[in-house]
């Protein structure tokens, strides 16, 4: 047996094994006889290791390197984990090394975004305060080899890769840049990369204040403190949670913690083999109790979906947007040998209302499961709890939103013009010959230089495919122009001014304050009651 062949199979012998170790502490815990289960357990491992070593024998091709280890990692284990749920899941060392840097909020390298365009590695943004910003790195930027290697037919994984490396080592860059003569050469240092989980904080309008979180991981109750303090005295306040998949529950919780009252229940977490475990806010917001809208999306998922749904049940916050995800299910990760890992579902969670919002996965494709979310008018069949000022909210299916806020659908033109990466690639051209300031506006002279290039690089158009989304290709324009003038902050904010869901959540704030004044005088008639029974 080949060596690489004997590494794919003793990983999944230590995978089953810790899986039996788990089943066995689990039962422990239960006082449950777990002899039956371990006999099973080695019967079925028998039975694998006789399959595995079959089909390495006598398959038609040769089983070594990394298809024996595909068979693994990519097909028995994770097919034994679908058969669970939808979230439990194997990372194997490549996947376990992201899942952790992801975790961290940093690595080590030298700080930008970068993406495949046909045969070429792009620079979308260098991250500011970064080596890269630092070094005057622009999106556009076309990399052609790294340390003196030539990225030619490298995928942007691979060259993200080279990119990075141990603190104060260097990292020499050859870029093609559009209006420069000849090639560039960059020699960096690489640095500790942040990568934050807030992308965007600012006052979008006057005394209100807008923060976008794109996922929770360990920095996050940190940068939101940070964040709150930037921001100082506000009225009002938009918390976007759009496409935020989730992360660690205790990030989540230290969110909440920055709103809700000292003592308010935030969410708890029921499994098998463990105790409810209850999570209550230790700190408290201090009286700051500015209204707030909290904004989602059917993409909004997990830890999203514990802070959407705690700042609902206590009418603290006002939710807009469209029925969220629906995972209420919680992964306890487990490290296993060969740097790989296993996350394992062992909690489902439940908000202050208690509310469990999972949605179905029983008989659901994977594909229809991720991606096709059912219809948000079906809640007569959904479980009803109370907030805290007694208005309805459902369980299962996700977070239903008080406002309903569609996402906006782009046209056929709009779609072409992103998968030509028109806006993108014109704000490279464009700042080639030209510099703006941050009174800059799409006026009619950018418009026909737009029109120039799109003509220019035989993308489609008519004066009437513009006019119907005139507003949205000025924002676009402005927006790229601005990643290179300023950087990717001034760009994000460009976006958020211009967004039509915001606009609309911040329309929704004096709703959000309605809110909170129902659930302060519910608050106040229970004292009263509670006064009155104890005299």
């Amino acid at each position: 047996m080949a060596p690489r062949t004997r590494h794919a199979l003793f990983s999944v012998v230590v995978f089953f094994a810790a899986c039996g170790l788990l089943g066995t502490v689990l039962s422990q815990k239960l006082g449950a006889q777990a002899g039956g289960d371990e006999s099973t357990l080695r019967g079925d491992l028998r039975t694998f290791t006789g399959v595995y070593e079959l089909v390495e024998e006598n398959y038609a091709e040769s089983l070594t390197g990394d298809k024996a280890e595909r068979a693994v990692y990519d097909g028995a284990i994770p097919g034994m984990l679908r058969t669970l749920d939808p979230h439990s899941s194997f990372y194997d060392p490549k996947a376990y090394a992201r899942m952790r840097e992801d975790q961290h909020g940093k690595y080590y390298g030298v700080g930008m975004l970068i993406q495949p365009q046909g045969n070429k590695i792009v620079v979308v943004s260098p991250f500011e305060g970064t080596p890269s910003f630092r070094a005057g790195i622009r999106p556009g930027d076309v990399i052609v080899s790294v340390d003196g290697k030539s990225i030619e037919n490298m995928n942007s994984e691979d060259v993200a890769n080279l990119l990075k490396g141990p603190k104060g080592t260097h990292v020499q860059l050859i870029i093609v840049r559009e209006g420069s003569p000849k090639p560039l050469t960059f020699d960096l240092i690489r640095d500790e990369i942040p990568h934050n989980s807030i992308d965007l904080a600012y006052m979008i309008r006057p005394g209100i204040g807008y923060v976008h979180i794109t996922n929770f991981q360990e920095t996050t109750g940190r940068e939101m403190s940070d964040a709150l303090d930037r921001l100082g005295n506000m009225h009002g306040f938009i918390l976007d949670l759009r496409g935020n998949p989730g992360g660690l529950l205790s990030e989540a919780v230290s969110v909440c913690d920055k709103f809700l009252q000292k003592g308010q229940v935030i969410v708890s977490q029921r499994g098998r083999a463990f105790p409810e475990q209850i999570y209550r806010a230790s700190h408290g917001n201090n009286g700051e109790d500015y209204p707030i809208v909290v904004l989602v999306n059917h993409g909004t998922a997990s830890a999203a979906e514990i802070v959407s749904g705690a700042l609902q049940d206590h009418d603290r916050a006002l939710i807009a947007g469209e029925t969220t995800f629906g995972k209420g299910l919680v992964q306890t990760v487990y490290p296993l040998s060969q740097n790989t890992g296993l996350a394992l579902t062992t909690y489902h969670y439940y908000t202050p209302s208690g509310r469990l919002i999972q949605r179905n996965y029983k008989g659901v494709s994977l594909y229809d499961y991720y991606f096709n979310h059912p219809s948000d008018k079906d809640l007569a069949n959904r479980e009803v709890k109370f907030t805290d000022s007694g208005r309805p909210v459902y369980g299962g299916g996700g977070i239903t939103p008080d406002v309903t806020i569609d996402t906006p659908k782009s046209n056929d033109f709009q779609t072409d013009l992103l998968e030509h990466y028109a806006f993108f690639n014109f704000g490279s051209h464009y700042m080639a010959t030209h510099t703006v300031n941050r009174d800059f506006q799409v006026d009619e002279p950018v418009l026909q230089a737009f029109k120039q290039y799109l003509t220019s690089q035989q993308i489609a158009w008519t004066d009437q495919d513009l006019n119907q989304v005139m507003d949205w290709v000025k924002m676009n324009i402005k927006s790229e122009i601005f990643s290179v003038q300023f950087g990717q902050q001034a760009s994000l904010e460009v976006r958020a001014s211009w967004d039509p869901m915001i606009a609309k959540s911040i329309a929704s704030l004096p709703q959000a304050q309605a809110l909170e004044n129902a659930a302060k005088k519910a608050d106040t008639l229970r004292a009263s009651a509670r006064s009155g029974q104890s005299q």
